[in-house]
């Protein structure tokens, strides 16, 4: 395990071709380096649904423990999916996750990484659906 990086040094916030705003990569990061926590709000299961169905909050992880909301963060709520990403998300403590990169990552690649929900698969215009 690696420590993780001042990911203020290495990623910036800019707009994105796959959606909204995306996070990308100011140097290059080799496969396997920790990139950053994930942490935010911890709330219940019931607060997720409600947060989801209500305000329509898609910035939400679950880390097998417990719910985390990312909306009112600086960065990692702009993690955009791709199906051929190039992160993962990994355990960290209790109240957070951690990204890691899943394959080298050059300097200015958008930092992405699967969703993993029946959903999103349905509607994905990446690359990667597309062929």
């Amino acid at each position: 395990m690696n420590p993780i990086l001042n990911y203020t040094e290495f990623v910036k916030v800019q707009d994105s071709g796959i959606h909204g705003k995306g996070i990308f990569t100011i140097t290059d990061i080799p496969c396997g380096r920790d990139i950053m926590m994930i942490k935010g709000e911890v709330i219940s299961e019931q607060e997720c649904i409600r947060r989801e169905e209500i305000e329509n909050n898609v910035y939400i992880f679950w880390n097998e423990i417990n719910y985390i909301d990312v909306n009112n963060t600086d960065v990692i709520k702009y993690i955009n999916h791709k199906c051929d990403c190039n992160c993962e998300v990994d355990e960290g403590d209790e109240y957070s996750l951690k990204l890691i990169a899943s394959r080298d990552i050059k300097t200015g690649e958008e930092l992405t990484i699967d969703y993993g929900y029946e959903e999103i698969y349905e509607y994905c215009k990446c690359e990667y659906c597309l062929t």
